[in-house]
């Protein structure tokens, strides 16, 4: 080997090595000067501005512009990459009402924090209107707050000003932020933290078993800095095939149960993106053609969209009339430039976006195919029996897109509470996103406007349920699922929804 090509080699070795080390390196604690954070905001900014298809959709241009100004102006030298981006940009990108248009840390801080138990607010929530409920507390040895115990207010704010600030911080579709409820319920702790910070001590109060308001104090979770020390008896692991695992893996994605006594199919679907959905879809609709089922109970309320081809698939096994994707789908820009470099995906997207749009004389890119073409139910293994889809604020994106294809059909009901997908339309298709140079925190950047029905009230909704039912704390305290069992009652012919 030549002395060039071991020079080569060695070169290539040392800037993986130091790739490899970078993320290791990565500290939390680094401070950015002022103006390397305003370069990355100026330039989000343009790139909204210009390539954003629903800027001012729910917020006009002026106070829009108002609030880039106000953002700008609250970044102050020497910010962390988190305090940056929970500061600045995370209220920015609300204030837009898009759900699609979501903030994400850089992948290093993904990394380093991957895996890390960090100090942590201790509580658990399940949250809905002004309520919160303990369903979970870190500190264990915690013999007041348990699970079930109704929390009214922590470190002096109660808990209706808390909910409103914390809603701050997340985007939605409009005005759908029944969503947002189900974020905190996921995980409050990341939410408390990252808006609020970390205290030493905390001032929670809570109803006690007569009603009456009490207050108490808790600690900060702080993980112990030395697990190793620590016994652990775990149960020896039970060895699975490649194919169980998979099996598994598909089972989490979509499944399909069967009720004989009520004569119901019971078909769960979380995402629309994975899981061999066109597969799944033709051997479970044919097989109940062929078991003579006449119920469907779709359970999409874990789905947060994926792929609009394969809603539109699913759409065409159930739906009674032909429909369409959208009324109308647009990009306000043909290309990324010249922004391109900052953009993921910028090699596909330049060449998609004049592959797949028409300039109309709006001025804007027309999806046209979307806009024209009409989808008419399946002939094979239609199902005509009575379905009764399950939503909440976690149905999004393309899960959004069936709801509204079905609802309003015979035979068709939708039951549980309001999507967190826009009901007039949203924005996707394409979404990118943007790496900022600097800090290199990413932000979604949906390019198409999607407007599915015209018809339907540009208010700021999510897809409405026909049934509407809530949380129910007695369901939250007993275990069971309260929308799922006020649909097998309606399959049964009982009368009346409940407690």
């Amino acid at each position: 080997m030549s002395n060039k090509f071991i020079n080569i080699f060695i070169v290539v070795i040392i800037l993986l090595s130091s790739c490899s080390v970078s993320h290791k390196n990565y500290t939390p604690a680094k401070k950015y000067p002022k103006e390397k954070l305003q370069e990355d905001y100026i330039l989000l900014r343009n790139i909204l501005q210009k390539k954003h298809p629903s800027l001012y959709w729910y917020t006009g241009k002026d106070s829009m512009d108002m609030y880039f100004d106000k953002y700008y102006a609250a970044i102050e030298d020497s910010m962390t990459e988190q305090q940056f981006g929970w500061k600045v940009i995370v209220p920015l990108t609300d204030k837009i009402h898009c759900g699609h248009t979501s903030f994400g840390m850089s992948k290093a801080y993904n990394k380093w924090v991957n895996n890390k138990q960090s100090p942590s607010f201790p509580l658990f929530m399940k949250v809905w209107n002004d309520t919160m409920a303990i369903t979970g507390n870190i500190n264990r040895r915690d013999s007041v707050l348990k699970r079930g115990t109704l929390v009214t207010g922590i470190n002096g704010l109660n808990n209706t000003k808390m909910i409103e600030t914390l809603f701050g911080y997340m985007t939605e579709d409009g005005y759908a932020n029944n969503v947002n409820y189900l974020r905190l319920s996921n995980n409050f702790p990341y939410y408390h933290r990252n808006v609020f910070g970390l205290s030493t001590t905390y001032s929670v109060n809570y109803l006690d078993s007569l009603g009456k308001e009490q207050t108490v104090k808790i600690s900060l979770f702080n993980p112990p800095k030395d697990t190793t020390k620590r016994k652990r008896i775990a149960p020896p692991p039970v060895k699975k095939t490649k194919r169980e695992i998979k099996k598994q893996q598909l089972q989490n994605i979509r499944s399909l149960a069967v009720d004989t006594t009520n004569n119901t199919a019971i078909i769960t679907l979380n995402t629309f993106s994975t899981g061999r959905l066109r597969k799944f879809f033709r051997q479970t609709f044919r097989y109940i053609r062929k078991a003579g089922i006449n119920n469907i109970v779709l359970d999409i309320r874990s789905n947060g969209g994926g792929k609009i081809n394969l809603s539109t698939l699913l759409t065409k096994y159930v739906t009674r009339i032909t429909f369409k994707v959208a009324d109308s789908a647009y990009a306000v820009s043909r290309t990324l430039y010249p922004y391109t470099r900052y953009i993921k995906g910028k090699f596909f997207n330049n060449i998609a976006l004049p592959f797949l749009t028409h300039k109309r004389a709006d001025g804007n890119y027309h999806f046209g195919i979307w806009e024209r073409k009409t989808y008419k139910p399946k002939n094979r293994n239609h199902f005509n029996g009575d379905l009764y889809v399950l939503i909440n604020g976690q149905t999004f994106s393309a899960a959004t897109l069936f709801s509204s294809a079905v609802k309003g059909q015979p035979g068709i009901t939708l039951v549980g509470e309001e999507a967190g997908g826009g009901w007039y339309g949203n924005n996707g298709i394409m979404i990118p996103d943007i790496t900022l140079p600097n800090t290199h925190i990413r932000v979604r950047l949906p390019l198409f406007r999607l407007v599915q029905y015209k018809h339907v009230p540009k208010d700021g909704h999510g897809v409405i349920p026909d049934i509407y039912i809530g949380t129910s704390y007695e369901a939250l305290i007993k275990g069971y699922d309260k929308k799922m069992q006020v649909v097998m009652e309606m399959i049964k012919g009982k009368k009346g929804f409940g407690n």
